[in-house]
This record gives structure tokens, sequence and C-alpha cells, in this order.
């Protein structure tokens, strides 16, 4: 495994998410106070939180959790569940399990950035960009294309970080197909699964429909509790996640107790924490439809299809790294510019920025925001 590079958005987050007044560029929904997690907790897990004895956990996960998370596959069980120190662990893990130096990997971009330095520190890389001519569309041709014999994975992420997009199911369906075909595992973030604008566009979990496929997801996008550092993958592959477990045992060993059970009360009441985030979202994007319209001779703004990111284009002569850079060091309000989502596998857009609409009450920042361009004129 080679170096890995800088992580470029946690390097721009150190400089900037705690010290901006405004972070309007989060990239999770609004989270809550433990006193109202607490409350959701049936008899049993309020229990088990008040009894709790701080010890080691299984390296697969506890196993009440790994059954509430199995209760939201349709095919996959308990046991088809490995729990990890939030997504990015699975992800890193994932990769490593996969990938050697004589594979292949297939990555869509754009994309969080380790979903692909981590490939290309293992192995050779190809990537197929999202067409932003064509509201962010996957081509399904161009990916088949890009597959070779030595392909080991193919890695998706729909909704999409950062440009909101959700292909149509039936392409997602006929990319696990294509994958089955070949032999080749389908790795598939879905860490913003539940957050569509229209609720039936949401797309099949990928583990449900092979058992080589691979679904990680985590309580911290659409649930909005990044501090619980819970994730999951999802396989029905049995040999695959017993290689997993074995790498997990060079890192974290166990997930914290403490965040197990809190994870699983979180996941028992997904549905109304999900509909509060979807109400909040839905109640949010008017505000910047408003605000873009109002400053359309700036930006190309589209709502996102799931999420609560989305990436407009900025039309301005500085471009949109300046642009950035000056709003957060003048302004206090923070996005992240097209740099941080570049990709060293295809080209991407650079003048892009990504915007969060998922947290309660953007007023004062787009405001301040607003009055930022105003005097900019």
């Amino acid at each position: 495994m080679t170096r890995l590079p800088d992580f470029r958005l946690e390097t721009y987050f150190s400089r900037w998410e705690f010290t901006a007044r405004h972070h309007l560029t989060a990239s999770d929904a609004q989270t809550m106070a433990m006193s109202e997690l607490l409350d959701l907790a049936d008899t049993e897990d309020r229990h088990a939180w008040e009894t709790l004895a701080l010890g080691y956990t299984e390296t697969f996960g506890d196993p009440a959790l790994r059954e509430a998370v199995a209760d939201m596959y349709d095919l996959a069980g308990p046991e088809d569940v490995i729990c990890f120190g939030g997504a990015q662990e699975g992800l890193n893990l994932a990769m490593q399990v996969l990938l050697g130096p004589d594979d292949h990997a297939v990555v869509v971009t754009p994309n969080y950035q380790s979903a692909e330095t981590l490939p290309l520190s293992l192995c050779e890389v190809t990537g197929v960009a999202l067409d932003p001519d064509r509201d962010w569309a996957l081509d399904l041709d161009e990916l088949t294309a890009a597959l070779r014999p030595d392909t080991r994975v193919v890695s998706v992420n729909f909704p999409n970080n950062p440009t909101g997009k959700v292909i149509e199911a039936a392409d997602f369906v006929r990319l696990a197909e294509l994958c089955d075909e070949r032999g080749i595992h389908l790795f598939s973030d879905e860490v913003y699964r539940g957050l569509e604008r229209d609720p039936a566009r949401a797309l099949p979990r990928a583990a449900d429909l092979s058992e080589r496929a691979l679904s990680l997801d985590v309580t911290s996008k659409s649930l909005g509790l990044p501090g619980l550092r819970i994730g999951w993958i999802v396989c029905r592959d049995r040999e695959l996640r017993g290689r997993l477990e074995r790498a997990k045992h060079y890192t974290t060993i166990c997930n914290a107790a403490p965040s197990e059970i809190l994870a699983r009360i979180a996941i028992k009441a997904r549905e109304p924490i999900l509909a509060r985030n979807r109400a909040l979202i839905a109640a949010n994007l008017p505000l910047f439809d408003a605000f873009f319209a109002r400053f359309a001779d700036l930006f190309e703004w589209h709502a996102p299809d799931g999420g609560c990111v989305a990436y407009p284009r900025y039309l301005g002569a500085d471009g949109v790294e300046s642009f950035c850079r000056g709003l957060v060091e003048e302004a206090g309000v923070l996005l992240l510019p097209a740099s941080v989502f570049r990709s060293e596998l295809t080209a991407t857009p650079a003048d892009r920025f990504r915007i969060g609409v998922g947290r309660r009450d953007p007023a004062p920042a787009l405001e301040a925001f607003g009055s930022w361009l105003d005097a900019r004129r």
C-alpha cells in the first residue's frame, strides 16, 4: 500500500469547520441531543443503556445492533452485518481486503476522496465521471467499457456526495447485474439513503441485489448522528465478511459499547428521525431556491435529488477557489470549493462548490452570504 495523500476535505475542515461562524457546507443532517435520542429508546434499550458495563464488545458488532441494521434490508440477516468505527473504517478495510496489486477497480467521480485514493494506493483504477451537462447522469455503457478481466471492484455512491444525484433504480439494478455477470464486487456507499426528496426514488440496497455486493452505511449522514462513530457493511458473502473481521483486528478491534447502544436506538427509531430530517430539508430548499434566484447572475443552482448536499456552479470571474476563500475569511461562511473534490481519475468541474441543506435554520448563514455578495457588487 502506497502512502496516502492528504485528505483535502478534512484538511480544509481542520482549518475552518469549528472557527467559521456559519458552517454552510455540512454533509450531515441536523443532529439531536443525547436526551432526545434516549427518549426514542424502547424499554429494553433504555435498560441496556442504564446498566451498560464498559467492557470490550464483539468485533462484528453488538448482536442487537446487527439485528436492528439487518431489519433495514430485505434479504440480509444479522449474520451479514459487520460494524465499524464510522463509514471511513469500513471503506478503508473493504478496499484493502478486496484489492491487491494485480487487480483493477472502477470508481465513479466526483466522490468522497477516499473512495478513489484508497483503491489507487492498492491497484490500477479507472474513473467514470457523472456528466454535469446531463444532470450528473451515469453512463452505464461507459462504465461497462471500463471493466476489465482483472476488475474486482466497482465503487459507487448514491445519493451522491457532493452532487446529490440519485440515478434511476433500473440503472442501479442493471449495474448490480453487470457486476454479478463478471464476478465483480459492487461496493455501494449508501450513507445518504433515506433522504431522497421523493422517497419513491430510493434505490434498492446493493446487498439485497447481490450476494457479492457490499452496502456501506453509517449513523452520521441521514440520521444526523456523526458523534456516534458507528458504520457498517452488509454483505451476504460469508467468506468476505470473515476477511473484513480479521482486517478489523488491526484497527479498532471493536466498537465503543455506548455508541453501539445509542446507534441501535437510532436505527430502530429511524422512521421518525428520517421523516424529521426530510421535512427539515424540504423546508430549507425554498430558502436556497430564493437565495440563488436572487443571485442568478452568479450561480447555477439545482436542488439535490437526495441527501443533504448540493453542488452549484459559480459563474463569477474570480473563480470558485477565490470566491470560497473570500467568503469564509471575510464573512465567516464556510463552503467547500471544487478543488476539494477534484479527481485523479477523471476531469471534474472546477467551477462548483458544495453547500449543505440539512441543518436547522440556514437563514443567518444565507443572510451573511448575501450581504457579502451585495457588498462586492
